[in-house]
């Protein structure tokens, strides 16, 4: 990265630096695994680039269906440029499929198709481990209106609707995918972050007798192996879809 570019945040699998546009960001994708809140942590060589391919895609496919999101343009490939956004400190996590925390959380069995898609929203925060937040408690908080949320929600639904959809035309099941928004300069509400096996959790439907395969960072939270070879198969679907 070129000196001149500030860093301006360092998280867990990207970098953010400045733009010589002061409404833009450059963001660069790191080759860092973690899982359970970084407890569990690895570097995958080639992990960073397959991520912003992938997201930059479905950012440019989720574009052109009229989601507005903080991605501009691919740099090179493992870094993008995008819209400057404050970041709302809520994680919105959508579950067609129930899995990992539900069922944890829940006597809701691994599996299950869910009648309607939930929505589960966590305070995004490392320190207090992300806690799942209701309605009231971001009210409380006063961290957006309830207007803004029910914005993001609506979106959220849309969305989902059209990756199920993406995804089900590359032979993968969405089971369910978290994601974060922000404000930009204008206050208008833009997904921002990724979109990636990072934070989707996708089952290979080429399989049979029902044998659930994870196409996605499940391969390294559950010591699956494979984890490249899994990313590398995502892209090449979606190169060959779009």
């Amino acid at each position: 990265m070129n000196n001149k570019h500030e860093l301006i945040y360092e998280g867990k699998a990207k970098k953010i630096f400045s733009h010589d546009d002061e409404s833009k960001v450059i963001i660069e994708f790191k080759d860092d695994a973690t899982a359970f809140n970084a407890l569990k942590k690895a570097k995958f060589e080639g992990k960073g680039k397959l991520n912003c391919l992938i997201s930059s895609k479905i950012f440019e496919y989720l574009i052109n269906k009229n989601i507005p999101t903080h991605f501009l343009e691919l740099r090179n490939e493992n870094t993008m440029i995008a819209k400057k956004i404050n970041i709302i400190p809520l994680e919105i996590v959508l579950r067609n499929i129930a899995y990992g925390s539900l069922c944890k959380q829940t006597n809701i069995k691994p599996g299950i198709v869910l009648e309607k898609p939930l929505i589960d929203i966590y305070l995004k925060n490392d320190e207090l481990n992300d806690p799942l937040i209701t309605k009231d408690r971001i009210e409380l908080m006063n961290l957006l209106s309830l207007k803004d949320l029910d914005y993001i929600i609506d979106l959220t639904l849309k969305i989902n609707f059209i990756l199920k959809r993406f995804f089900k035309n590359i032979k993968l099941e969405l089971v369910d995918f978290k994601l974060e928004f922000g404000y930009d300069s204008k206050n208008n509400i833009l997904l921002g972050d990724e979109i990636s096996p990072d934070n989707c959790r996708l089952w290979d439907l080429n399989q049979k007798n029902d044998t659930i395969v994870s196409l996605d960072k499940d391969r390294f939270r559950n010591d699956l192996g494979g984890l490249i070879e899994a990313y590398s198969e995502i892209n090449r679907r979606i190169n060959e879809f779009i």
